[in-house]
């Protein structure tokens, strides 16, 4: 269980973490041709390595270096405007079944780790889990219903505010949860809302409500769900 975790680690770090804005337009752009495709295959197989912290564990790394290179290719080349939310959920699915495929080849075998703390993998791993990656995730699957007031707003808001405000929220749901505090879930959502409804209420855009809510519940769902992941994960351990 605690190698899936690390190798999930190492998946969030390389994917979302350590590839800047600027890696993913080249690779869409060039495909094949583009220089920052093998530079992210190459850190995927470093991270992978090291955090199995297993010599033996190296030709399992250059594995997952390699097929995750196949999955990318195969989506920059298949996806379009219209499918690419499609193509990310299929990507980022297909990247986690390959993690659990090499932990079930390796699962028999000894590995000694350079860090014995399964708590740290898995309280690092659900962190990571619930801020730059879950709001590639939200932004994207909520992408669709974006209405066109939100699309076109250019109001004084904070550059980015929105993305760091869900972050924060996420990780104080996720605390909640694993310190038994559930009210304080209800608490958070309600102090949200007050502040959100000034401005949902001077928009009189009922889309733009909606496409607010949904992207809170959301948000709240996977924060509370990473919550009780790991409080079963550190049972387990």
């Amino acid at each position: 269980m605690i190698l899936f975790v690390k190798l999930l680690l190492a998946h969030l770090l390389g994917d979302f973490i350590w590839q800047p804005g600027t890696w993913v337009a080249d690779k869409e752009a060039k495909k094949h041709k583009s220089i920052y495709l093998y530079i992210h295959i190459l850190l995927h197989g470093i991270l992978v390595a090291i955090l199995a912290g297993e010599i033996r564990f190296i030709p399992y790394a250059i594995l997952i270096a390699i097929t995750h290179g196949i999955i990318d290719l195969i989506k920059l080349n298949f996806q379009k405007k219209k499918n690419k939310r499609t193509w990310f959920v299929v990507d980022q699915i297909a990247h986690i079944l390959v993690l659990i495929c090499v932990v079930l080849l390796y699962e028999n075998k000894s590995l000694p780790y350079f860090w014995e703390d399964n708590v740290f993998w898995i309280f690092a791993t659900g962190i990571l889990l619930l801020t730059k990656p879950t709001s590639i995730f939200i932004k994207t699957i909520i992408s669709i219903w974006a209405p066109e007031s939100k699309i076109n707003n250019q109001d004084n808001s904070l550059v980015a505010a929105g993305n760091y405000i869900g972050i924060l929220e996420r990780l104080f749901v996720f605390g909640f949860i694993l310190t038994d505090h559930f009210e304080a879930i209800g608490f958070l959502l309600a102090a949200k809302s007050i502040f959100r409804f000034g401005d949902l209420k001077e928009a009189k855009d009922r889309k733009l409500t909606e496409y607010v809510l949904i992207g809170t519940l959301i948000s709240f769902g996977i924060a509370i769900l990473a919550g009780l992941l790991v409080q079963l994960l550190l049972k387990l351990s």
